[in-house]
């Protein structure tokens, strides 16, 4: 039985049209990304807030793990402007946190120069290494970035989670776009209007898409299995981009901690929250989400905030204090599975064969 194709399997040269998202933060690590190209998908190195230099390296790390294609994703911002009440404001309220975690209250001037790294910088190096595919959340690179990565050759992936943006996305140049549903775990991707704004469910997300773009969609949010993949293809998606259920996997870098919780039973649940970093995103619900839940939209955006909390989730890392950790996770996370990556696609692509074979949908080739 032959696996179908789709628009996105064949300007790849992939087997099967399952993306691992890019996870932010340790998860995606280069092991990750080559297992999953090695199992016929497409692996995705997040690499936001990692140095010109550090993409390089990892880049090249995952050469050498595997000869298939991989995508290189980044975050497209503006410099932030630094509110001083909501700075301050949010040092008050994180007072209480940084004192359970034995943490001393930051210095006046703790903000840093920068809030992240060079996009610019970053590019250069992608282009430098001729990378298969380019991913971006949170904006769209300027025209003549996007014009440099077609003509060498990039395969550029956008993210949208409304209509309205899909539609910017296309009109740009973007080659496929992800429609990220808001049962996504991690950043909410909006660009465009509010955040409350991009909170469409992922399969009328994927519908509205299919009906009106020309370039492939990518379905995105609460796919955890082949359930999900076969929904996402009937929908009329060029394939499905799967985060959360790639966390607990031996490869990924995610906390030992963080694996235990996800694979902890049915009782964890999500919540949209933006008290870590200043942007809305989906994380399992803890003490943290809970506390910070009445002030959030207080304090500063993305990326300040992020910068303000980064010595309270270094060290809820270092103690294993789950409870003030940012556990990005999408709302499908109690089916996560602590099992190998190439183990977990190759048991998708059996599921979606029988529902697709059982429905006649899939004929052998």
């Amino acid at each position: 039985m032959n696996w179908p194709q789709t628009s996105l399997t064949q300007c790849l040269g992939l087997r099967y049209p399952i993306i691992q998202a890019p996870m932010a933060g340790g998860p995606s690590t280069p092991a990750l990304v080559a297992a999953v190209c090695n199992a016929g998908g497409l692996g995705s190195l997040a690499a936001g807030y990692l140095e010109p230099e550090q993409i390089r390296q990892a880049i090249r790390e995952i050469r050498a793990l595997t000869d298939q294609p991989f995508a290189v994703n980044l975050f497209v911002t503006e410099t932030p402007s630094v509110d001083e009440a909501r700075v301050a404001r949010a040092q008050e309220v994180l007072v209480p946190i940084r004192q359970r975690l034995g943490l001393q209250p930051p210095a006046p001037t703790a903000l840093p120069a920068r809030y992240l790294p060079s996009f610019t910088e970053q590019l250069a190096v992608i282009l430098e290494e001729a990378v298969d595919a380019f991913s971006f959340t949170f904006g769209i690179p300027k025209p003549e970035e996007l014009e440099a990565l077609k003509h060498a050759g990039i395969l550029t992936i956008g993210t949208a989670t409304h209509l309205l943006e899909a539609i910017v996305l296309e009109e740009s140049g973007v080659d496929v776009v992800v429609a990220q549903g808001l049962e996504a775990g991690g950043h909410r991707a909006t660009f465009l209007g509010n955040p409350e704004q991009g909170l469409v469910g992922t399969m009328p997300l994927v519908a509205l898409l299919t009906d009106h773009l020309r370039i492939p969609v990518v379905a995105a949010g609460g796919i955890m299995d082949g359930r999900g993949i076969a929904a996402a293809l009937v929908l009329g998606a060029a394939g499905a981009q799967m985060g959360t259920a790639f966390l607990a996997t031996p490869e990924s870098g995610a906390h030992p901690r963080y694996k235990e919780l996800l694979l902890g039973g049915t009782e964890i649940t999500t919540v949209l929250t933006r008290a870590f970093t200043g942007r809305l995103a989906r994380a399992l619900r803890n003490t943290y989400t809970n506390e910070l839940a009445p002030v959030e939209r207080e304090l500063p955006e993305f990326p300040v905030l992020q910068a303000l909390t980064r010595d309270i989730r270094e060290a809820a890392a270092r103690l294993e204090r789950t409870e003030f950790m940012p556990l990005w996770a999408g709302q499908g996370c109690p089916l996560c599975r602590n099992r190998p990556a190439a183990e977990l696609i190759a048991t998708w692509v059996r599921q979606v064969e029988a529902l697709f074979d059982r429905r006649g949908l899939l004929s052998d080739r």
